[in-house]
């Protein structure tokens, strides 16, 4: 699978790394990890290795599931790390994330990022 994710439940922290080309059903598998108990964690989201060949059609119904989890309770702060020209490609879809109430940057750099989303609060 070209998602993979790494939990600390002591630091509440969820970190996740994409490499190779992430599909709807990979996204899809994903989403229904987080869904199962991880959304009001932090989340460091690394897609600089990732592709994909979703379509907008799948990025809208992706973008769509998102948003209806960000109604069933907190959720985390999330720092994306992307180059600029997949955060074009995935703009939707990331338009969608900052509505939430929650804290939320953009990265090109993973250490950044990282340093970022730990100093972020966590319950």
């Amino acid at each position: 699978m070209p998602i993979h994710w790494t939990i600390d439940s002591s630091e509440r922290l969820l970190t996740v790394v994409a490499e190779g080309d992430v599909t709807r059903s990979d996204a899809d598998a994903f989403l229904e990890v987080l869904e199962g108990g991880f959304v009001a964690y932090r989340k460091l989201f690394d897609g600089t290795n990732g592709e994909t060949s979703m379509t907008g059609e799948d990025f809208m119904a992706i973008g769509a599931r998102i948003r209806a989890g960000h109604l069933k309770g907190p959720v985390g702060a999330l720092a994306v790390v992307l180059s600029q020209d997949k955060a074009k490609l995935v703009s939707r879809v990331l338009g969608i994330m900052a509505t939430a109430r929650r804290p939320m940057r953009l990265f090109d750099d993973v250490e950044e990022a990282r340093r970022w989303i730990v100093a972020q609060p966590h319950e």
